[in-house]
């Protein structure tokens, strides 16, 4: 079968077209912006990309199944030729349900944050304990070749996503896969061009909460947001993950620079505890990230796999392309790539970082590019979220909603506003000095800016990577 999917190059579809190309079937696409590390991938499985959404492409190809992204809506011109010639055509997370999930012990990650890190540790601790899962992951992680593969057990992890499915479904698209082990890791107000208010995303979380068999399981912190979700119902087995002292899962002996710290199941038995424990000993940075493997542990042991086999495979854990992915260390002038679409996310891996490097100065890069961002919803969050770094550089983008950026940030101390991308690299090359540690922050491409600058320092210093 042929498939062509529109919006092939964002997370979840780039790793759709990867298991529909695994499983046989021809695979093409289109999107309004191909770049990396999604495209990378997708070419190097032999799928053919298209760049725009002119309907010709349809045309000439001629597909047996059309799979429609969500970014896209009507007077899409691809969309329209789609359904002008009546083609037959589904959303991704319906074709995912039939096609992969079904007869599958689904291990689904969802939550406002950590959801891309988190599905990864899970996939990484079932294919180290020789499970060989499946998975798809809405990013690139490094100890895997690709962000999906069908896998050869019957356990399926996946990032469940709260986004909804397509202009023709918009229900979240986490309500198609039928988790038996569903991981929520965190709740807050995002995504505000679909949703309303943090009830209207409380209220696709208890559908997902309703699918959920009562053999299944269901494992999360104490967040007051999840817990008003299971109140409206729940048929499944909760278990707790918390540091604190009444949780089921917790985090101990964390250490001052957080690079290792163990986990402990508290059973009944002071024998039973001793047996469901492990320590972590990695290179990852932040609070968040333990907790994150918290939550991956746990997931895991509900399919019987040791707190002490997970900790042990977390301990080779390399995160995710583009989650304070270090790109270059120029003159001990170090550089990192982070996806970051929410004020809780930038304050959470800023706070990591100094815990990592101490006083050494953090200059922030940020883009603030997510839709409820560029909403203005934000605006005051920003401010304590980034209270970590010593410089910050926002970048006004020219999409319309650039006055949020200027008139929150203009005149703060430590804070400027950069006209453009090259502004921003030349501007970076006369604050940097050696020790410095930059965070390029932002959810797309940014105009390239991590090459710019990596390229820029090497030439300033008269290095090579």
């Amino acid at each position: 079968m042929h498939i062509h999917i529109l919006g092939i190059c964002g997370s979840f579809m780039g790793s759709l077209a990867l298991l529909a190309r695994e499983a046989g079937h021809q695979v093409s696409g289109a999107d309004q912006q191909v770049y990396p590390p999604m495209s990378d991938q997708l070419r190097a499985a032999d799928i053919i990309l298209h760049e725009g959404y002119d309907a010709e492409h349809l045309s000439h190809i001629s597909p047996d199944m059309v799979i429609i992204g969500n970014a896209l809506s009507r007077g899409n011109p691809a969309v329209e030729h789609v359904l002008e010639r009546n083609l037959v055509y589904q959303s991704g997370p319906q074709w995912l349900a039939e096609q992969v999930l079904k007869d599958r012990w689904v291990l689904a990650v969802a939550g406002t944050h950590g959801k891309t890190t988190t599905a990864s540790m899970l996939a990484w601790i079932l294919s180290e304990a020789g499970l060989a899962p499946g998975y798809l992951i809405g990013g690139v992680p490094c100890n895997f070749e690709r962000s999906a593969q069908l896998g050869q057990s019957p356990y399926f992890v996946i990032e469940a996503d709260e986004y909804d499915t397509a202009f023709f479904d918009k229900r979240s698209k986490f309500v198609h896969y039928r988790p038996r082990t569903l991981v929520l890791n965190n709740l807050e107000f995002d995504h505000a061009d679909i949703f309303s208010d943090l009830a209207a995303i409380q209220t696709q979380f208890h559908h997902l909460v309703r699918t959920v068999p009562a053999g299944g399981k269901i494992l999360m912190p104490a967040d007051e947001a999840l817990e008003q979700v299971i109140e409206q119902g729940c048929w499944t087995q909760v278990e707790s993950l918390s540091s604190s002292a009444d949780a089921l899962w917790r985090i101990h002996s964390v250490s001052d620079d957080l690079s290792t710290f163990t986990v402990v199941r508290h059973d009944s038995s002071a024998e039973a505890c001793h047996e469901h424990q492990g320590c972590v000993d990695w290179t990852l940075s932040g609070h968040h990230n333990q907790n994150n493997a918290l939550a991956a542990i746990a997931a895991a042991n509900h399919i019987g796999v040791s707190v002490a086999s997970a900790t042990t495979a977390l301990s080779s854990f390399s995160s995710v392309k583009r989650r304070m992915e270090q790109i270059a260390c120029v003159n001990d002038v170090t550089v990192y790539d982070d996806f970051a679409h929410h004020p809780s996310a930038i304050q959470l891996t800023l706070a990591g970082l100094r815990a990592k490097i101490g006083n050494q100065r953090i200059i922030a890069v940020i883009e603030p590019r997510s839709n409820t961002m560029r909403m203005g919803y934000h605006d005051q969050k920003l401010l304590a979220a980034t209270a970590e770094a010593d410089v910050l550089m926002w970048h006004d983008a020219a999409d319309g909603h650039a006055h949020n950026v200027r008139a929150i940030f203009a005149g703060r101390e430590h804070s400027h506003v950069m006209d453009s991308v090259q502004d921003t690299v030349d501007a970076l090359l006369l604050q940097l000095r050696s020790g410095d540690h930059v965070v390029i922050m932002s959810n797309g491409a940014f105009g390239g800016i991590h090459a710019l600058l990596v390229t820029a320092l090497m030439r300033k210093y008269e290095t090579d990577l």
